[in-house]
């Protein structure tokens, strides 16, 4: 997945951009970087792990500048490799510039191919790369319908120019000497907001609590197709594309990604998450004695769940906060022992008790699997086991790590089958219908469910 964020005109901009990336680490944990420029050079440190140990204070000293970018990955594409940390840095015959990306290319091996054919270097197996390359390599002169401000006349055409190659997920920050650059994907498959404090700096991030933490006001969503440029001329768009895309917003971010304090997409996750719960009481009506959440991405949707059926919740599972989120750690070895060190069972709370444990999602199953025997050994009565979305039965190609059908339970085995290798009496999901409901109450936005469904926008 990985977050972004950026900042301008603030002479603190590395360390507001420091606790921006600590807001957005549930998007990534296994690298963080930040570069910042003084108006004249731009400098980075990058480092491994969660932020505070991949940039330290010692480090923000050293950042000096009033303008910063900055990253936390989650390897998609390319894999989790030091070379691979980004923001990555590019000095051309244009210039200068780092970029940081959230989301994922479709076609990035073949650019990749095309561009070495052509003589181009890599040093990464990263597809944020490629955009390096394609922006430094691009001739083609900006769309006729476009005029640029003099600021933006040397650079931008280069990037309308990769844009224009590129297919896929891309929500990118791009830090040159003097600017801040938003980019969105004309599908807008990742978010990507835009924020403001009163000093009158300008913020952009992947989500609404990186504003949060830095005092700062969310003014809007940066527009599927944007190219948003802020200098010391103000805010300019640009929509390079003349004919837009439907919007493919990422249902998923809502089910799973993002923090329940967020706004993306112009609403709360807080909200869109126990309506997924309420509209999974309604679809299903078991007759038990507590809700338990499977915390903490659970925990909204089976409070949904509790209010629309009437069965008390109760906090059966207890999570240890110093395990990170283990559908995103990098190999299953891992995923595995980290679930036996995320959770332990209240026995109180269990014990002799008909529970409904929600869960947001059901994606290996691995997982699952271990909570219920965990429950069962603190003697529960019965387990009927819901999922606040529907089956996962197709790779996504936009920025989760779910790359081959093999991984994905659903694609192979039925709900039965699925129940039955976990072990719980009973298995539910939510309908697509009524997942999409709970995200688009007012039937104003499009979402891809290709995860949900096996139907691409773009592949």
């Amino acid at each position: 997945m990985c977050g972004v964020f950026g900042v301008i005109n603030n002479k603190d901009a590395a360390a507001l951009t420091h606790l921006g990336l600590h807001a957005l680490q549930h998007r990534g944990q296994e690298s963080a970087g930040i570069a910042v420029s003084d108006g004249y050079d731009i400098n980075l440190k990058l480092g491994e792990g969660l932020v505070t140990k991949a940039i330290t204070a010692e480090d923000l000293k050293e950042l000096k500048g009033d303008i910063a970018i900055g990253h936390v990955r989650y390897s998609t594409a390319g894999g989790s490799n030091p070379k691979n940390i980004q923001p990555f840095y590019a000095h051309f015959y244009g210039g200068s510039f780092a970029i940081a990306h959230n989301g994922n290319l479709v076609n990035a091996d073949q650019l990749r191919k095309q561009l070495e054919k052509e003589g181009a270097i890599f040093r990464s197996t990263s597809d944020t790369e490629v955009f390096v390359h394609l922006i430094a390599r691009a001739k083609e002169p900006p769309p006729a319908h476009i005029i640029l401000h003099k600021n933006d006349t040397d650079f931008l055409p280069l990037v309308f120019d990769a844009m224009k190659k590129v297919k896929g997920a891309y929500s990118l920050v791009i830090l040159r000497e003097k600017q801040l650059i938003a980019v969105r994907d004309p599908y807008g498959f990742r978010p990507l907001l835009l924020g403001k404090n009163r000093s009158g700096s300008y913020f952009v991030a992947s989500e609404s609590c990186a504003f949060d933490i830095v005092d700062a006001e969310y003014l809007r969503d940066i527009k599927p197709g944007e190219v948003l440029v802020i200098d010391d001329s103000g805010l300019r768009s640009y929509f390079p594309f003349e004919h837009p895309e439907k919007a493919e917003k990422c249902i998923f971010e809502y089910v799973y990604f993002a923090r329940p304090d967020s706004l993306i997409f112009g609403d709360w996750v807080y909200e869109i998450r126990k309506e997924m719960g309420r509209n999974l009481a309604r679809e299903y009506k078991i007759d038990a004695d507590v809700v338990v959440p499977v915390l903490d991405s659970g925990l909204l949707a089976a409070k949904g769940y509790s209010e629309e059926s009437g069965i008390p919740l109760e906090i059966g599972l207890i999570r240890n906060h110093y395990v990170g989120r283990s559908f995103i750690q990098p190999s299953q070895e891992i995923r595995d022992l980290s679930v036996k060190l995320k959770l332990n069972p209240v026995h109180q709370v269990i014990n002799g008790k008909r529970l409904i444990v929600i869960d947001d999602s059901l994606v290996r199953g691995t997982t699952s699997k271990k909570i219920v025997n965990m429950l069962r050994k603190a003697g529960a009565k019965e387990i009927h086991f819901l999922i606040s979305s529907p089956p996962v039965i197709s790779p996504c190609y936009y920025g989760i790590d779910t790359p081959t059908k093999e991984e994905l339970i659903a694609s192979n085995k039925t709900i039965e089958e699925i129940r039955d290798y976990i072990g719980a009496d009973s298995l539910h999901y939510l309908s697509l219908e009524g997942m999409i409901n709970a995200a688009n109450k007012y039937k104003q936005k499009g979402f891809c469910t290709a995860c949900f469904t096996g139907n691409y926008p773009v592949l």
